[in-house]
C-alpha cells in the first residue's frame, strides 16, 4: 500500500512502514502546487531583493551578510558542503530513511520555498532504495539536524555516499543505478532540504514504536512473574485503578489480567500472601505511568511530523515571509528524555521482580537461584549481575539531554535541544532494555516450571515461545548465549505476537 505525504496525517506507523519496512510513498496532488506556489513567491520576492534569511542572506552568525546573485546561487552548495560535518558510524538506514519520509512532509506544506523537482527527488530517493550514508553524531538539534543531513543532501547534488541494494557507493553512482535525475541546487533549495529536526524526529518515532510493544512484553512478563510467586490478585482489580484514574495504570491492569486469565490463582483456591511487596503489586502503577509517558511523546511526536519545522517559513496567501526557530528540537527531545527514563524505571522494576524470584528468603518456596542442586548449581545467580549491569547504564544514559544545551555559531545559536543525543541514547536504553526484561523472561519460564498449578493461557502461551528458543536450565551452563537469545526474542517481539494470537490483543 502506497503512503500518500500531504504534510498532515503522518503517524509513527506509516514513518515505521516506510522507514523499516520500505513501504512507498507518493507526494499528494495539493501538495505539489502548495510547493509550486510557495517557489513561485519566493522566486518573486527575490527579484524584488527582499532579504530573505538563508536566501540571499548568509546564515547563523553571518545572517546579515547580504548575498549578490551570483553569490545566490552558489551559496547553497557550499552551504551544505560546510554543515555536512558529522562524525562516526553511519546511522542505520531505518532511521535515514524515516528522516527523509518527514522532510518530504515538511515540505508538502508548501512553505519551506524549495522547488518542487527537490522534493520529488527525496521521494524518488525512497521509493527506489537510495539512502544517504549520514554519520550519526554532529547534530545539536537546533536549526534542525544540520550535520546530518546536510550529508545526506548531498546527494541532490551527485556527492557524499549512499547506501544502495546492500552496496555502500559514492552518491552519484547509486543515483544512476537507480535511474534518478540530479537535480543539483538553486536558491533555498540546500537550507529547504536540511533545516529542521528531521532525523532525531524520525529516531524518536521509531523508538516509540518500539517502546509501545516493549511495555506490552513487560506487563506479559510481570503476569509471568507474579503467578511464579503466587501474587495476590487483587492489586490488579479494575475498580482500584478507575479510582485513582490514570489511564496507564487502567490499561497495563486490564492487560495483566488478560495474560493471566485461566489460572488457577484466579480461583481463590490457592494460598497467597495479604499483601506482595511492591515490585509485585505496583505494576500496573509503575508500567501505567511509562505508559503515559510514552503517550505524551507520541503526541508530540507526531505533531511534529505533521508539522512546519523550518526557517524560513513563505505564508504564500499572505504574502509573508517569516522568520523563527520551528526547528527548534525541544518539543521533542523534552518528552523523549522522559520517554526514555520511563523505560528505564520499567527495567528497574523488572530486576526486582527477577532478585524474588531468584532470592529464596522471598521466592515464595521456589528453589535457591532457580538452581535443581542448590550450592552445587548457581541456577540463575549470575543473570541478576548481568540485569543490574545494564540498569546501571541505562540510569546513566536516562539524565536528560534536552537541558544540555552548549551555545554554538558565536552565541547566535545559543541555547539548543541536543534532541540527538536524547535519540542516540534512547536506542541504547531501549537495547539494554530488551536484556533486561529477557532476563526476567528467562527466570519467569524456569521458575514456572517448578510450580504445580494451572497458570494462565497467556503466561502459558508465553513460556511455551521461550522454551522454543531457551531450554529448561537443569545442570549449570554458560548462560550467555541464553541472555542473548532471549534479548533477540523480546527485541523481535514473537512473545507479544504469540500471546496475542492466543489470548486477543493486548491494550495499548
Amino acid at each position: 500500500m502506497t503512503i500518500t505525504l500531504d504534510g498532515s496525517s503522518l503517524t509513527i506507523e506509516k514513518l515505521v512502514a516506510i522507514a523499516r519496512f520500505n513501504e512507498r510513498v507518493e507526494l499528494a496532488p495539493a501538495a505539489l502546487e502548495r510547493i509550486r506556489a510557495c517557489r513561485a513567491m519566493l522566486e518573486e520576492k527575490l527579484a524584488a531583493k527582499e532579504i530573505m534569511y538563508g536566501t540571499n542572506t548568509g546564515i547563523g552568525e553571518f545572517s546579515e551578510k547580504v548575498l549578490s546573485d551570483e553569490q545566490v546561487k552558489e551559496f547553497q552548495k557550499y552551504l551544505i558542503y560546510n554543515h555536512a560535518a558529522g562524525i562516526g558510524e553511519p546511522a542505520p538506514i531505518e532511521y535515514v530513511r524515516g528522516a527523509l519520509a518527514g522532510r518530504i512532509n515538511v515540505h508538502a506544506h508548501g512553505n519551506s520555498g524549495c522547488r518542487p523537482e527537490i522534493t520529488l527527488t527525496l521521494v524518488e530517493m525512497l521509493n527506489k532504495g537510495v539512502t544517504p550514508v549520514v554519520c550519526q553524531k554532529g547534530s545539536v538539534g537546533a536549526c534542525g539536524d544540520l550535520a546530518p543531513m546536510a550529508q545526506a543532501m548531498l546527494l541532490l547534488m551527485g556527492e557524499g555516499e549512499a547506501f544502495y541494494n546492500g552496496e555502500r557507493l559514492p552518491g552519484h553512482e547509486a543515483m544512476r543505478r537507480a535511474g534518478i535525475e540530479i537535480p543539483g541546487l538553486q536558491a533555498r533549495d540546500g537550507l529547504a532540504a536540511i533545516n529542521g529536526s528531521n532525523l532525531l524526529t524520525a529516531m524518536s518515532a521509531i523508538h516509540i514504536y518500539e517502546m509501545e510493544r516493549f511495555l506490552k512484553q513487560a506487563e506479559i512478563a510481570a503476569a509471568m512473574t507474579i503467578e511464579a510467586l503466587l501474587g495476590n490478585l487483587k492489586p490488579y482489580h479494575p475498580k482500584l485503578h478507575e479510582l485513582r484514574g490514570f489511564r496507564g495504570a487502567m490499561i497495563s491492569a486490564a492487560n495483566l489480567r488478560k495474560v493471566i486469565e485461566g489460572s488457577d490463582l484466579t480461583t481463590g483456591k490457592m494460598k497467597t500472601k495479604v499483601q506482595d511487596a511492591y515490585s509485585m503489586r505496583s505494576t500496573p502503577q509503575v508500567i501505567g505511568a511509562a505508559r503515559d509517558a510514552v503517550a505524551y511523546a507520541r503526541s508530540q511526536v507526531e505533531i511534529e511530523l505533521n508539522g512546519v519545522g523550518d526557517n524560513p517559513i513563505w505564508v504564500p496567501e499572505e504574502k509573508l515571509t517569516l522568520t523563527g526557530a520551528n526547528f527548534q528540537g525541544s518539543p521533542v527531545s523534552l518528552p523523549m528524555d522522559m520517554a526514555g527514563a520511563a523505560i528505564t524505571m520499567v527495567c528497574v522494576l523488572s530486576e526486582r521482580r527477577l532478585n524474588r524470584l531468584t532470592n529464596p528468603a522471598l521466592s515464595q518456596g521456589l528453589p535457591d537461584f532457580l538452581a535443581h542442586d542448590p550450592g552445587f548449581y548457581s541456577g540463575l545467580m549470575l543473570s541478576q549481575y548481568t540485569a543490574d549491569h545494564l540498569i546501571v547504564e541505562q540510569r546513566i544514559l536516562s539524565a536528560p539531554a534536552s537541558i544540555q544545551s552548549i551555545p554554538a555559531a558565536a552565541d547566535q545559536e545559543d541555547f539548543v535541544s541536543m534532541g540527538m543525543n536524547t535519540a542516540i541514547k534512547n536506542g541504547q536504553i531501549l537495547d539494554n532494555a530488551y536484556g533486561v526484561l529477557g532476563i526476567e523472561f528467562m527466570a519467569a519460564a524456569q521458575a514456572l516450571d517448578f510450580r504445580q498449578f494451572t497458570p494462565g493461557r497467556g503466561t502459558q502461551k508465553a513460556r511455551e515461545v521461550i522454551r522454543r528458543h531457551v531450554k529448561h536450565l537443569d545442570v549449570d551452563r554458560p548462560l550467555f548465549p541464553d541472555h542473548n537469545t532471549m534479548k533477540a526474542l523480546v527485541k523481535s517481539g514473537e512473545i507479544l505476537e504469540e500471546v496475542e494470537k492466543e489470548i486477543g490483543p493486548l491494550e495499548s
